[in-house]
C-alpha cells in the first residue's frame, strides 16, 4: 500500500526534470543546427544549379556557331546535302544542333529563377525560331536550284547574323548568371553575419535560461536532501521524534516519507526495547528474590545445625559447599549470561541441599552431553524448572520419585529437559498452566518462575524459542527448553574467570 502511494505522489521525477532540462537546453541548439544545414544545402543546390547551367550554356557559347557556320557553309557550296550530312563525322545536322539547343535552352528557362537570366533566354528561344527559319530558307533554295552567290549571301546575312544572335545571348545569359552567383555570395554573406549576431543572442538568452531553470532545479533537489540530512543527522544522534517536511512531488519526496516512517518505527521500536528491558530487569530482579528465599535459606541452615549436632560434620561441610557454590552462580556478578556448564552446577548444588533434606523421596540424575557445556544459556534457566519438579511434582507424591535432567545438541538448537515421576497433572490443569506461562510474568496466577524463564528467553533469543510442558496425572511432567546453539563469547568468558 505503501508503494502505491509513493507511486501516486511522484509526479515530477528527478529524471523527468533532468531530461526537460538537456531538452530544454538541447533543442535550440539543435534547430540552429538544423537551421544551418537547411540553409547550407538551399545553398549548395542553388550554386550547383547554376555552375550546370552555366556549364551546358558554355558548352554552347564555345562550340554551337563554330558547328552551325560550318555545317551551313559546307551545304550552301555543295560539300554535303542536308541528305548524307549526318554521315559525315566533322559535320553536324544543322536541324539536329538546332534541335538540342533548343531542348537543353528549354530546360534552363524553366528552372531558372533570375529575371534577367530569364529574359536574355526567351530571346534566344525566339532567335533559335527564327534561326531555323533561316535555315529552312537555304534549304529551299538549295532544292529549287537557287544560286551560289544567292545562298552564300544568304548564309553571310542570315546565318551568321542568327549565330552570332544566339551567341549573344547565351554569353549575356551565362553574364547573368554569374551575376546571380555573386549576388548570391553577398546574400549569403549577409545572411551569415545576421545569423552570428542572432546565434550570439539566442545563445546569451539560452545560457541565462538554462542558468535559471538549472538553479531551480538544483534547489529543488538540494534543499530536500539538506533537509533529509538534518534529520538524518538528528536521528543519528538519538532524536527519534524529528520529521522531515519535504514537499516536493519528486524521489525526495518519497524517500522523506520512508526516512520519516522509519523515525517513527525506530521511536516505537526503542520505546518498546526500553519496556522489554524494563520487563526483564524487572523480572530477573523478581527471579533473583524467588532464589534467595529466606525460607530455603533458613530450612537449609535448620539441615545444617541437624547434622553437625547429630556427628555428621563431613555431610554438614559439603552441605555448606553447596549451599555457597549455589549463591554464588545465583549472583554470578550481575552476568545474564553463563555456560551451561555453570548452569548444571548450580542445578546440582540445589539437588544435592535439598536431596539432604527430603533424603527419603528425592533421586535425581544430570545427563547434559558435555560437548554443549561451553554454549551459553541464560543464567537460572533450570533451577525454577528442577524447583517446580520438586515442589509440585515429587514432594506430594508420598513416595520416592526422581528428577531427570538432559541436554542434546539438535541440530542448531539445544534442547534441555527436566522430567519428573511425580504426580502430574489433569488435562484441564495442564492447559491452564500453558496459558499462564505465555504471559509476561508479572500477570500470572500461578506457575511464576516457569512463566519467568520462559519470558526471558523469549525476550534474548525470539519468540520462536521458549518452553513446552507436556503431563500426565499419575505418571509425571516433562519441561522442555529450547535455545539457539551459541558459544560463550570471550568478554563472558573473561568475566568468568573473575568470578
Amino acid at each position: 500500500m505503501r508503494l502505491n502511494q509513493n507511486s501516486k505522489r511522484i509526479k515530477h521525477p528527478i529524471k523527468t526534470k533532468m531530461t526537460l532540462l538537456a531538452v530544454m537546453a538541447a533543442v535550440p541548439f539543435l534547430a540552429v543546427i538544423i537551421y544551418l544545414i537547411a540553409a547550407l544545402m538551399n545553398y549548395r543546390n542553388a550554386y550547383d544549379s547554376i555552375v550546370s547551367n552555366m556549364t551546358v550554356a558554355n558548352n554552347y557559347n564555345l562550340n554551337f556557331k563554330e558547328e552551325m557556320d560550318e555545317s551551313m557553309y559546307k551545304l550552301v557550296v555543295g560539300y554535303v546535302t542536308f541528305e548524307n550530312i549526318a554521315e559525315d563525322a566533322s559535320l553536324k545536322d544543322p536541324y539536329l544542333l538546332i534541335g538540342e539547343l533548343r531542348n537543353d535552352f528549354g530546360k534552363l528557362i524553366r528552372i531558372t529563377a533570375d529575371s534577367e537570366s530569364a529574359v536574355w533566354l526567351q530571346s534566344l528561344m525566339r532567335n533559335i525560331d527564327t534561326l531555323e527559319d533561316r535555315v529552312d530558307d537555304i534549304r529551299e533554295s538549295i532544292e529549287n536550284g537557287g544560286s551560289y552567290d544567292e545562298n552564300l549571301e544568304m548564309l553571310e546575312n542570315n546565318i551568321y547574323i542568327m549565330t552570332e544572335l544566339v551567341q549573344d545571348d547565351i554569353q549575356y545569359y551565362i553574364y547573368y548568371q554569374t551575376r546571380s552567383i555573386d549576388q548570391m555570395t553577398t546574400q549569403l554573406n549577409r545572411q551569415v553575419e545576421e545569423f552570428v549576431v542572432f546565434c550570439i543572442g539566442l545563445v546569451a538568452l539560452m545560457i541565462i535560461l538554462v542558468m535559471i531553470v538549472t538553479s531551480a532545479t538544483v534547489r529543488g533537489i538540494v534543499r530536500p536532501v539538506q533537509e533529509l540530512c538534518r534529520v538524518t543527522g538528528e536521528i543519528s544522534g538519538g532524536d527519534f521524534s524529528v520529521r522531515a517536511n519535504v514537499s516536493s512531488d519528486d524521489e525526495i519526496a518519497v524517500l522523506s516519507d520512508s526516512v520519516n516512517d522509519m523515525a517513527e518505527n525506530i521511536e516505537s521500536l526503542v520505546g518498546k526495547i526500553k519496556e522489554d528491558e524494563r520487563r526483564m530487569r524487572r523480572a530477573d530482579l523478581r527471579l533473583l528474590q524467588e532464589q534467595i528465599n529466606p525460607h530455603f535459606l533458613y530450612n537449609t541452615l535448620d539441615t545444617i545445625v541437624w547434622l553437625i549436632e547429630g556427628n555428621n560434620p563431613d555431610r554438614a561441610v559439603n552441605m555448606v559447599v553447596s549451599l555457597s557454590e549455589f549463591f554464588r552462580l545465583v549472583l554470578s556478578k550481575g552476568k545474564e549470561y553463563i555456560t551451561i556448564q555453570e548452569e548444571e552446577l548450580h542445578i546440582r548444588s540445589y539437588l544435592e541441599i535439598q536431596q539432604v533434606r527430603y533424603q527419603d523421596i528425592l533421586d535425581y540424575e544430570i545427563q547434559i552431553d558435555p560437548e554443549l557445556y561451553q554454549y551459553r544459556i541464560l543464567k537460572l534457566t533450570l533451577q525454577p524448572l528442577v524447583e517446580n519438579s520438586l515442589y509440585h511434582g515429587i514432594k506430594y507424591k508420598r513416595a520416592r520419585g526422581l528428577i531427570r535432567v538432559t541436554g542434546r545438541l539438535n541440530a542448531e538448537n539445544i534442547c534441555l529437559e527436566v522430567t519428573d515421576n511425580g504426580v502430574g497433572m489433569e488435562a484441564e490443569e495442564l492447559e491452564k498452566l500453558r496459558q499462564e506461562i505465555q504471559k509476561p510474568c508479572q500477570e500470572t496466577e500461578k506457575g511464576f518462575g516457569l512463566a519467568n524463564v520462559n519470558e526471558r528467553i523469549r525476550m534474548n533469543f525470539g519468540m520462536e524459542y521458549g518452553m513446552a510442558i507436556d503431563s500426565e496425572k499419575g505418571k509425571g511432567t516433562c519441561v522442555r527448553i529450547v535455545i539457539p546453539a551459541e558459544y560463550y563469547g570471550k568478554t563472558e568468558k573473561k568475566d568468568e574467570s573473575e568470578i
